[in-house]
């Protein structure tokens, strides 16, 4: 190749490479001077700055966080301190704020606005909910937020600041004296039923749920309030009424959280308004005491003492076999530690908790008379109380001779809830049926009802239950007053192990009271004991 052609080469290739330079430089220069894509709600189109949307999605960020220093604001400094006097002044643990709508904004226009939903969360949960709104200007051809008191607020003037008072805690539920059971200072008053409470309450309130801790105002320069802005209309409000007593509820609840195996109680008046439902960590966070079904034991031959009153022909004096160890059809009874008392009265039998006496009545019953008895005492009844979802018992038709010895007892099929055991005593101490209720002016429905026994039986059963209380299983409650029950243990499982009970009333107050795994009845009583003492 001649050295003239290889310069002209050389020369031409230098050329190319400044023409692509070139090219790459207008290049970029083009797409510098390229209008911004429209990307969003108010984004104008051909303009290159940040739309009204982004900006006031950035301010509120910097809103949220305290610091509107570097915002995009036209008075960086008056917004921060006005914020941060806000924020002092408030104290509160969580501030939020979202965006909500931005109009379209023509690419000529030089001011819109946006809308905000601010959230402030103060201590004690409660919550102070408005809706903001946002002025943007554009300032040196870049839009920004024009900065006024009522950024903060849409009713806060010049020369007003916010004020945070604690509001006096009202009850949202309070028991039947107007003693706080929700919000006030429940704190720690029936665990086991705060969720139902609250739940109710929030549904009735129209979901409103806990009332405001605290009141936020605005005020004037020296400090006078010139309009409460939150906490008012939730502080007016009139709680709703249960039937439930802070004094028995804490009373059975200090009873149950003595113990360290699983313990229950259910309280309530025998008009059926309740008054304690307790139980301890160990019976776990499901309201065992409403709805578990547990064997009774003997606690049942309450039942099985009216179907003998009733249907078999005998009255609380009559005279009964108790030995210690009886085969009753296939089955064979035995009482606690072979214990034989001869001949005695059905009330002392009753009393002694003779199995084998009881298991040879029920034997003697018709296949529904036990079901039949124990329904009058509500076992079967089903009721709908608001916030609560209950069950009292399932006694059916014995389908054999077997299976109704052992129901005689209250083992076998037979099931009873601590509440149906307080319903049942309940039943025995009024005479009448009884609707449990929770509270004072929402009524139970009744979708099952039932019908009491008659008061000549009623009568006897009481006499019975008095007995139990005075000479018989439980005469350690001799010191509770005048205590009328019976107690019960009943085997679950493989049989190893067995609940205890005791079930009873005294004046206008039935209770029932259940250990799990006690093994024995004289826990529940020892239970019921410090139960009425409190």
């Amino acid at each position: 190749m001649s050295p003239g052609r290889k310069r002209g080469i050389l020369i031409g290739a230098a050329l190319a490479v400044v023409a692509i330079v070139v090219a790459a430089v207008v290049l970029l220069v083009k797409e510098d001077q390229a209008p911004a894509a429209t990307g969003g709600p108010g984004e104008p189109t051909g303009t290159a700055q940040e739309s009204p949307a982004r900006v006031a999605a950035r301010f509120l960020r910097q809103f949220e966080a305290g610091d509107l220093n570097t915002a995009p604001v036209d008075d960086p400094p008056a917004a921060t301190a006005a914020l941060s006097a806000a924020r002092g002044a408030l104290t509160p643990t969580a501030v939020e704020a979202a965006l909500g709508e931005v109009p379209t904004t023509p690419g000529e226009a030089t001011s819109t606005s946006a809308t905000f939903h601010a959230s402030w969360t103060f201590t004690g949960n409660s919550v102070w909910k408005y809706e903001g709104k946002l002025d943007l200007v554009r300032n040196a051809g870049k839009w920004v937020v024009r900065w006024a008191m009522s950024v903060i607020h849409p009713k806060l003037e010049a020369g007003q600041w916010l004020s945070v008072a604690p509001v006096s805690a009202k009850p949202v539920v309070a028991d039947r004296e107007g003693k706080a059971l929700v919000g006030g200072d429940a704190a720690g008053v029936a665990p086991i039923l705060q969720g139902a409470l609250s739940k109710v309450a929030s549904e009735q309130n129209g979901g409103t749920g806990t009332p405001a801790t605290v009141t936020v105002s605005r005020v004037d320069a020296s400090g006078k309030p010139v309009e409460t802005l939150f906490g008012q209309a939730e502080e007016a409000g009139q709680p709703l009424v249960s039937t439930l007593s802070v004094a028995s509820q804490s009373a059975a609840q200090k009873a149950v959280d003595g113990l360290q195996g699983s313990a229950i109680i259910v309280a309530m008046k025998t008009s059926g308004d309740l008054l304690a439902v307790a139980q301890n960590a160990a019976a776990g966070n499901q309201p065992k005491a409403l709805s578990g079904l547990y064997a009774p034991g003997s606690a049942f031959k309450i039942a099985t003492a009216t179907a003998a009153l009733q249907q078999g022909g005998v009255s609380a004096d009559s005279p009964m076999a108790c030995p210690g160890s009886e085969q009753i059809r296939t089955r064979t009874l035995m009482n606690e530690n072979g214990f034989d008392l001869g001949t005695v009265s059905l009330k002392t039998a009753f009393a002694a908790s003779c199995n084998t006496t009881f298991g040879r009545l029920a034997g003697q019953l018709p296949a529904d008379g036990l079901a039949k008895a124990a329904s009058q005492l509500g076992l079967n009844a089903d009721f709908e109380i608001p916030g609560l979802a209950t069950e009292t018992g399932k006694v059916e038709p014995s389908s054999s001779a077997d299976e109704q010895v052992e129901a005689g007892i209250g083992q076998g099929k037979v099931q009873v809830s601590p509440l149906g055991a307080a319903l049942m005593a309940a039943t025995v101490a009024t005479g009448k049926p009884v609707v449990p209720k929770l509270w004072q002016g929402l009524e139970t429905n009744v979708n099952a009802g039932y019908q009491a026994p008659p008061a000549g039986v009623l009568n006897q059963v009481r006499a019975m239950m008095r007995e139990v209380c005075t000479t018989g299983t439980a005469k350690a409650l001799k010191g509770s007053g005048n205590v009328f029950g019976k107690t019960g243990t009943a085997q679950f499982g493989s049989g190893a192990d067995a609940n205890g009970w005791f079930v009873g009333y005294r004046g206008d107050v039935a209770f029932a009271v259940m250990l799990e795994g006690a093994n024995d009845s004289e826990p529940a009583v020892q239970l019921a004991a410090r139960f009425l003492a409190g």
